[in-house]
C-alpha cells in the first residue's frame, strides 16, 4: 500500500435481489433496486436503479429490464456486472487522474455453492475492485441488529429478503448452523399476483404486486392497527379493459399463507438441529427478524405463536444487513472470508 494507499476507497455492498445497498465513509450512499434496463440491438445499458425500475413491465420491443440477481445469486453475469460498476460510479462522482483502488466486502446468501460466490467475485473485479471479501447475510444482519457475535451466546436471525430465507443460529463469531430457503418477497409478490388474477380476474405486474405487499401486506388475518383498503388497477381477464378494485389485509394474509408456512416450517428446522446449548440461549434472547420481508403486519407475531419463542424485528429492517457490512468492512479480517 504505503505511497498511494490515499488511492484505496473501501465500500461495503449488499447486493440484494430486490435492492443494492453501498456503504462508503459509514453512510448509505446508493440505495437502488436491482434492475438494469438495456437496449436489445446494441446491449448498451440505458439505466440502472430506479430509473430502470420505472421503466419495468412498461418497456417497447427494444428495450429490456433484467433483474440480474434471482433467488439471492447472480443469474445474468454480464448485466449484474454493469450494474455494480454504474452504482459505484454513483458513489465516486468525481473524476479523478488515477481511479481509485476499491476494497469491497460483498454481502452473500449463506447457502450459496461455491460457484456462485466466485461469480459474485468475479463481477466485483471486474467492476473495478482489487480486493474482495465476503460475509455471509444471516451474519451481517446479526452484526447490522447489534448483537455481539463473538460471544459465546447463541442468536438466531431470520433474514427475509427479496430472493432468499436466511435463517441461521450464530455464536463465537461463526454460522452454528443454517437453513437457506428460495422463499422470499418475490414469492409473495407472485402470490398476490395469483391470488388476484384467482379471486378477481384482474392481471397486475409485478410493480403493482410489490405495492399491494407494502401498502396492504400481512402474515396474519388479526393485527393490530389493520390498514385501510388499497385500490388496485389492472386488466380485467374477461373483458381486458382496465379497471379498479379495493382489496384488504385479510385477503393478502390468505394470499401468502402457504409462503409464510413454509418459512415456519423452515424456522422449526432450524431449532430441531440447533445444539442444546444454544437452544437454552435462544430461549432466553428469542429470534430476530431481519430484511424487507419482516416489515409485513403480524409476522413477528404469528412467528412468535408457532415457536412460542419471543420475536424481535430490527431496527430498520431493510438496512440491518447493510449496516453489518459496513461494520464488517472495518473489521475486515474479523467477519468476512476470502475466496481462493
Amino acid at each position: 500500500m504505503g505511497l498511494f494507499s490515499f488511492l484505496t476507497k473501501e465500500i461495503a455492498i449488499d447486493l440484494g435481489t430486490a435492492n443494492t445497498i453501498i456503504i462508503y465513509n459509514d453512510k448509505v450512499v446508493v440505495d437502488e433496486p436491482s434492475i438494469v434496463a438495456l437496449e436489445r440491438s446494441t446491449q448498451k445499458i440505458i439505466a440502472v436503479g430506479k430509473r430502470a425500475m420505472m421503466m419495468h413491465g412498461k418497456t417497447h420491443e427494444n428495450i429490456k429490464t433484467i433483474r440480474p440477481l434471482r433467488d439471492g445469486v447472480i443469474a445474468d453475469f454480464h448485466s449484474a456486472e454493469a450494474m455494480l460498476r454504474e452504482m459505484i460510479r454513483m458513489v465516486f462522482t468525481k473524476r479523478t487522474l488515477f481511479p481509485p483502488a476499491l476494497k469491497m466486502v460483498i454481502c452473500i446468501p449463506s447457502g450459496i455453492t461455491e460457484v456462485e460466490e466466485r461469480a459474485v467475485k468475479d463481477s466485483a473485479e471486474q467492476a473495478g475492485a482489487k480486493e474482495v471479501r465476503l460475509i455471509h447475510e444471516p451474519m451481517a444482519a446479526a452484526i447490522g441488529i447489534g448483537i455481539d457475535v463473538l460471544e459465546p451466546t447463541g442468536n438466531m436471525i431470520i433474514d427475509i429478503g427479496g430472493g432468499t430465507c436466511e435463517i441461521a443460529v450464530i455464536a463465537l463469531g461463526g454460522i452454528v448452523n443454517n437453513k437457506s430457503i428460495r422463499i422470499a418477497g418475490d414469492d409473495f409478490n407472485s402470490d398476490i399476483e395469483e391470488y388476484m388474477r384467482k379471486q378477481h380476474n384482474i392481471n397486475i405486474g409485478e410493480r403493482t404486486a410489490e405495492r399491494i405487499k407494502i401498502e396492504v401486506g400481512a402474515a396474519m388475518a388479526e393485527i393490530e392497527n389493520p390498514p385501510d383498503d388499497f385500490a388496485v388497477h389492472g386488466r380485467d381477464m374477461l373483458t381486458g379493459i382496465p379497471k379498479e378494485i379495493k382489496v384488504n389485509y385479510v385477503e393478502i394474509a390468505h394470499a401468502l399463507d402457504k409462503s409464510i408456512s413454509k418459512i415456519e416450517t423452515a424456522v422449526l428446522n432450524a431449532l430441531e438441529m440447533t445444539p442444546p446449548e444454544l437452544s437454552a440461549d435462544i430461549y432466553r434472547t428469542g429470534i430476530y427478524l431481519a430484511g424487507g420481508g419482516s416489515l409485513l403486519r403480524g409476522l413477528d407475531k404469528r412467528i412468535s405463536l408457532k415457536t412460542k419463542l419471543p420475536v424481535h424485528v430490527a431496527e430498520d429492517p431493510l438496512r440491518a444487513v447493510a449496516r453489518g457490512t459496513g461494520i464488517a468492512l472495518k473489521n475486515f479480517d474479523k467477519f468476512t472470508f476470502l475466496i481462493k
